[in-house]
Order: C-alpha cells, then sequence, then structure tokens
C-alpha cells in the first residue's frame, strides 16, 4: 500500500502501477484520477502537498505532487501528446507499452512505426497567482533565488500572535515608502497594493528582472506564473477562475533547451507554423514557468484561508457557529471603522455594507448586488486615503489600490488585450478575479488632459461600476467578461464616475483643518483575533442566501405608495432600488437570510440620514457635494 511519501513524492510510480494493472485500458486514467481525488479526501491531506505558492521552484522536488492556488490568466490553444506508445525494454529488449499522460517529455526507445501508438489532446492554462492576494505577496519572485527560508501556507488564528501583526502586507523590500497603517506603527511598503506609480514599476522589481513577461495583471505582483497541463473537462473552466490545482510538477531542464535553441528538433508538426514569439511565450523555460500536470482541481469562491472551502462538508457548521457571535463582531467592526472613518458613524455603517456587496444575479444586462460607494469629502492633502486602504487591505483577502493621476489614466493599460503576434492575451489592470476591492483614489486627480487612452480607461471603468463588465480588446472586436468586483471611490466632492451610492465623510473627533496633524496619531490597535474575525465576517457574508417573502414584499410596496403620496418626485424607482439594496445588506450584516420590516425601516432611516447630509452639504457648497 503506497504511503503518503509515494502518493506525493512520487505520483508517475502510482500512475505506472495503475497503468500497468489495467494492460493500457481506457479505464486507467478514470482509475488513476479517482485514487487521488480519494488521497486528497482523506482528513487533511490536502495540506500535506507543498504548495507552489509558498515553496520556491528550486525546493520543490521534479515530478512530485503540488499544488497552486492560482488565477487562469489565459488559455492556449490546445494541443496533441502521445498519450500511450511501445519503447524497447532495456533489460529484456521487447516491446512494452508506456503513457505520456502527465509529462513533456517521452523516455527513450520509443517506436514512432507502432500501430498501438494513441495520440491524445490537452488543454494549457496560463495561470499566475491570484491578482492583489496577500499570500502571493509574500512569495519570492519566480526566478530560481539562492537562499530559501520556510513559510507556512495558512495561518492560524494563534499563529498571527507570532508575527507582524500585518499579516496581509507585504515583507518584501519594495521601492519607496508609503505612509504609517492605522493598524500597526510599521512602514507601509507594499507596492503591490500601494497607488500605482509611473510605468517603471510595472516592470518586475531589481532583482526579480527576467527577459520573460510573466503577464501580471497588477504592477509589482510576485510570484510564480506556471502553465497548467488540464486533460479532463477543460471546458468547465474558464479565463479568470480562481482555482487550487493538484498536479504533477515538471521541471525537465529538455523544456527550457528547446524553447531556446530555434534550431532543435521540432516535436510537434504544428510547431512549424508559430512565430518565434509565439514560441516563447508558449514554452518559456521551465526553471521560470514551471508546468503542473493536473489531477485534481477545485474551483475557488473565495479566497479566504479563514474559511473552509465551500465544497466542505465543515462549512455549514463553521457558518452556524459564526453567527451565533456575529452581533458582537459586526458591533466591533463598526466601532473600529467609525474609528478609522474619524468618528462618522454613517459613512462606517455604510462602509461595511460596501464591504460584503457581491453580485448575485443578473437580469438581462443589469448586475444585482452590486454597491459601489462613492466616499467624498475626503481630503486632498492628507494620507488619509493611504491609511483608509491600508486598513481594508488588511480586512479583505483581495485588494488593489489605484490612484486617478493623470499619468496613471494615460499610461496604464486597463483592459486585457489580444497580442496576435505571441498568441496570447496581454493582461490589464481590470483582469481582475471576483469579489476583489478595487479602491479608486480619485484624490489624485489633476488638472490636464487625457489622451485618447486615458479616455478607454475612464469609459472601462464606469463600465465596470454601472454594468460589473469588462470589456477585452480582440483588436477586429470586443469580447465582453461580466466581473464581480466591488468599487469604492474616494473623492473631495462627488465623483466623476458613476456610483451607487454617495456618502460624504463628515468628521466628529476633530476640525478637518486639524485633520494632517491628527492622522499619525490615529492608533486603534487590534487582537490578531478581532482581525481574523472582521476577516471572516466580511467573506462569510457574501455567500449567504437571501430572500425577501410574499408578506414583505406587499409591505414595502405599500410604504412606497405612501411615501410618493404627498410628493411624487420625491423618491424614485431609483431611489426603491437603491433602500431595496441597503435593506438586503443590512440583513446579511446581521446574519438574517430574509428581509424583516424591522430591517427595512432601518434602511428607510440610514437613507433618510444620508440624503439629508448630501443635501445639507449641497446648501453650504453652494453646488454639489
Amino acid at each position: 500500500m503506497p504511503s503518503v511519501h509515494d502518493w506525493i513524492d512520487t505520483p508517475l510510480n502510482i500512475v505506472e502501477d495503475i497503468f500497468a494493472q489495467s494492460s493500457g485500458s481506457p479505464q486507467w486514467e478514470a482509475k488513476v484520477l479517482e485514487y487521488f481525488r480519494e488521497k486528497l479526501k482523506d482528513g487533511d491531506a490536502w495540506n500535506w502537498v507543498p504548495s507552489l505558492n509558498d515553496v520556491p521552484l528550486h525546493n520543490l522536488k521534479a515530478n512530485s505532487l503540488v499544488k497552486f492556488r492560482c488565477f487562469v490568466q489565459d488559455m492556449f490553444d490546445p494541443e496533441f501528446y502521445v498519450g500511450i506508445y511501445e519503447k524497447i525494454d532495456i533489460t529484456s529488449k521487447s516491446k512494452v507499452l508506456s503513457f505520456g499522460k502527465y509529462k513533456d517529455v517521452a523516455e527513450c526507445g520509443v517506436d514512432l512505426n507502432s500501430s498501438n501508438t494513441v495520440t491524445s489532446e490537452r488543454q494549457t492554462f496560463y495561470c499566475v497567482p491570484i491578482p492583489g492576494d496577500y499570500a502571493s505577496s509574500s512569495q519570492a519572485c519566480a526566478l530560481p533565488s539562492t537562499s530559501y527560508t520556510p513559510c507556512r501556507h495558512k495561518r492560524s488564528y494563534e499563529e498571527d500572535e507570532d508575527v507582524d501583526p500585518q499579516p496581509y502586507k507585504q515583507k518584501d523590500p519594495v521601492v519607496g515608502t508609503g505612509p504609517q497603517c492605522m493598524m500597526d506603527n510599521h512602514s507601509s511598503g507594499d507596492s503591490k497594493r500601494m497607488e500605482i506609480e509611473p510605468p517603471a514599476q510595472i516592470s518586475p522589481p531589481s532583482g526579480c528582472s527576467s527577459p520573460l513577461d510573466l503577464n501580471f495583471p497588477l504592477p509589482g505582483e510576485k510570484g510564480p506564473a506556471c502553465l497548467i497541463k488540464v486533460y479532463e473537462d477543460w471546458e468547465t473552466f474558464k479565463v479568470n477562475d480562481m482555482l487550487e490545482v493538484f498536479g504533477i510538477l515538471s521541471v525537465d531542464p529538455v523544456l527550457s533547451v528547446l524553447s531556446e535553441d530555434k534550431d532543435a528538433l521540432l516535436l510537434d508538426p504544428m510547431d512549424c507554423v508559430e512565430s518565434a514569439e509565439e514560441r516563447r511565450v508558449h514554452s518559456p523555460p521551465a526553471s521560470l514557468v514551471p508546468r503542473l500536470h493536473m489531477l485534481h482541481a477545485r474551483r475557488l469562491q473565495h479566497n479566504n484561508p479563514l474559511l473552509p472551502p465551500a465544497d466542505l462538508e465543515e462549512k455549514n457548521s463553521f457558518t452556524s457557529v459564526f453567527l451565533s457571535e456575529l452581533a458582537s463582531v459586526r458591533a466591533d467592526l463598526l466601532d473600529y471603522l467609525t474609528h478609522v472613518l474619524l468618528g462618522d458613524a454613517l459613512a462606517a455603517e455604510y462602509l461595511i455594507l460596501h464591504l460584503i456587496s457581491s453580485v448575485y444575479a443578473r437580469r438581462d444586462i443589469l448586475p444585482l448586488g452590486k454597491f459601489t460607494l462613492n466616499l467624498s469629502g475626503c481630503p486632498r492633502s492628507s494620507t488619509f486615503t493611504e491609511q483608509l486602504y491600508c486598513v481594508i487591505q488588511q480586512l479583505v483577502p483581495m485588494s488593489f489600490r489605484l490612484g486617478m493621476s493623470l499619468h496613471n489614466m494615460n499610461s496604464l493599460r486597463f483592459v486585457p488585450q489580444k497580442d496576435y503576434t505571441a498568441n496570447r492575451l496581454l493582461s490589464g489592470l481590470l483582469q481582475l478575479s471576483q469579489n476583489t476591492s478595487l479602491f479608486l483614489d480619485e484624490t489624485q486627480l489633476e488638472p490636464g488632459q487625457l489622451d485618447a487612452a486615458g479616455v478607454r480607461n475612464i469609459t472601462a471603468l464606469g463600465n465596470l461600476i454601472s454594468w460589473q463588465k469588462v470589456d477585452y480588446d480582440f483588436s477586429f472586436h470586443q469580447m465582453e467578461f461580466p466581473c464581480n468586483i466591488n468599487v469604492l471611490i474616494t473623492s473631495e466632492g462627488k465623483s466623476l464616475l458613476p456610483s451607487d451610492c454617495q456618502v460624504h465623510l463628515q468628521p466628529k473627533q476633530f476640525p478637518p483643518s486639524m485633520m494632517e496633524d491628527q492622522l499619525n496619531s490615529l492608533r486603534f490597535p487590534l487582537t490578531p483575533s478581532s482581525i481574523n474575525s472582521f476577516r471572516i465576517y466580511l467573506s462569510l457574508l457574501r455567500t449567504l442566501e437571501y430572500s425577501i417573502s410574499q408578506e414583505v414584499t406587499k409591505a414595502v410596496e405599500d410604504d412606497f405608495v405612501e411615501m410618493r403620496k404627498d410628493d411624487p418626485q420625491s423618491i424614485s424607482a431609483e431611489d426603491l432600488h437603491r433602500m431595496l439594496v441597503v435593506a438586503r445588506l443590512l440583513s446579511l450584516s446581521a446574519g438574517e437570510t430574509t428581509l424583516s420590516l424591522d430591517q427595512w425601516m432601518k434602511a428607510k432611516h440610514l437613507e433618510i440620514l444620508r440624503v439629508n447630509r448630501l443635501e445639507t452639504q449641497r446648501s453650504v457648497n453652494g453646488n454639489e457635494p
């Protein structure tokens, strides 16, 4: 009976045994998949498999079983390979059947003229670490390194006490320094998540430079890129999926030689039609972009390691236990965000609703559940927006801050674009996974002229916010990719971009004129347990089902008619829709999966306070706040 070390360290030996026992019959492939799936179901076995995200490539054993939490950035054309072939056994000098599945290079002594040769097809996914993922930032650059300090795949609540109190913060040295964060006294230098600087930072940092563009969607990203070889059901996966892949690692040096030697013997007749650039992109050196032959994969509905995967049975019991203490977690989070927002409890309420919002359905072209928040009244001359982002990035699994300076808007590529020369999809800033928090800092706006690229970028942001879609550029046409991205806009006045809700910041602790002096003193230390509770709260509530009973629906309709009775212009259908969204999110924030009249009245009250504040601000300024 194979031990743990056998099926993890030498999985190809297991495959070979199953192939031999099946005498090459078609059933052998299904038996291989079933074997490894059963092994991974055994208790905590999936945690025993080393992770390509955490362990540098040179510390992983070739042809061993590894896992990779990744983002499908591109899909290449299907490729043919020799699935079954005959070879000459060196000892007996007789012909024996062998398999080419889960391998990149065939063994010596292949009989190419054998009638038993079977040609098969597989798909190749180009995968990168999940964009904006805090865990990805801790991985060394993709180039082989000379030293290695083992790091953990996941942190438990208790382990957080032994590390930096900002576990979502990148620890690697980066160019420049950022503002201090509110959660601790350490300097923030996260180039991956802080405001984008000029395009020089889009190229890999010094020490991680490479002649091959690894095509990460976000600038400053680190971690391994990988070619995933998929053999079954590849049509069930799509671009931008988050996956956890278990597969056999292939880093055969021959792959690097073939990719660099333009005069090498072509193994595939189709290679002759590839350009040099296409061959370079599709067959990069294995030492830089390893191959992973998929045995099992699961699509990730969330990327929070503190929550159990959605397909595991313990998810329901975990949810029930957490909901029993949800009220106190919500109260603590509201207090914390109120402090972060300078004492503004109303803005803190709406920020919570924004952070748990998610697109749950689409009716025609309308995405339901989105809640883009425009936090206006943010000071331009202070580090407030940087501080606020620093807090948010520690509470959500994936985030990115875009400073909307004129230079960034005109020079950066937001929308992915098809490169027909290299036959690949060039990534863009808006190629993000679901439930990513996108922080748009409009306080960075400055006088100037948008060029054609800048106008296209603004249009792309507007489409993302309004329709939760990004139109990828395929030169001769555009292809619509639906998305589910939480967008928070910070601005001085009302944002130039559309939003679902505007809340004007109203500091309570001190006058705005003193804000610059007071920001550095805003310290609200949290225990690791509290931070993790907040992370679970914000991620878990996005996964809850929600419904409205017929009785409550009728009561809401009657209430809407009553509100319009005296002044039909006082409330529109759009206002009703926003109140229903607020009521839904209020219910979910309290752990309630159905709307009650009490939550409906609370939603109405919040909206009245918010609108009155905007009207007051408008009358003070004499224009739109």
